[in-house]
């Protein structure tokens, strides 16, 4: 059966095999017996695909918005920790580099899901909503 909703997104599919990538290299190694730093760096990764998933499947571009920009915030800090993770020897320079750049395109892809989503509700029109149902910014009063 092909995939369907947010597992269309190609961002959501390269968010949720980075997430499996974490997995998979904290199960071995200095990293998995640093309780702490492992338990985060999944976190911020499983966050990741989550809140893009969950942000597609909302009625409104607005609050996909949302949930699209909580996305970026964990891959910013999974980006942080990994090089944390690099500095303090857990993971070689190599893999430092490759994770970071599929993390860089991660960044990117979500930054233009971000601005095409913005669009609607910037221009009066949000998905599932009419436009007489958002609400009108006032006016700024001028200065006499």
């Amino acid at each position: 059966m092909p995939p369907k909703g947010y597992q269309n997104l190609i961002v959501w599919q390269k968010a949720k095999d980075l997430a499996v990538q974490i997995y998979k290299l904290s199960n071995d190694g200095k990293l998995n017996k640093d309780f702490c730093l492992r338990d985060q760096i999944r976190r911020a990764a499983v966050s990741i695909p989550s809140n893009i998933a969950e942000g597609d499947e909302r009625d409104t571009d607005r609050e996909a918005v949302r949930f699209f920009c909580v996305a970026k915030g964990s891959l910013a800090e999974l980006r942080t920790q990994l090089q944390i993770a690099f500095e303090i020897g857990y993971i070689e320079k190599e893999l430092h580099q490759r994770l970071d750049q599929e993390a860089s395109s991660i960044a990117n892809m979500l930054g233009n899901l971000i601005k095409a989503r913005s669009k609607s509700f910037s221009q009066g029109q949000a998905r599932g909503q009419g436009p007489e149902e958002i609400p009108q910014q006032k006016p700024l009063a001028s200065s006499p």
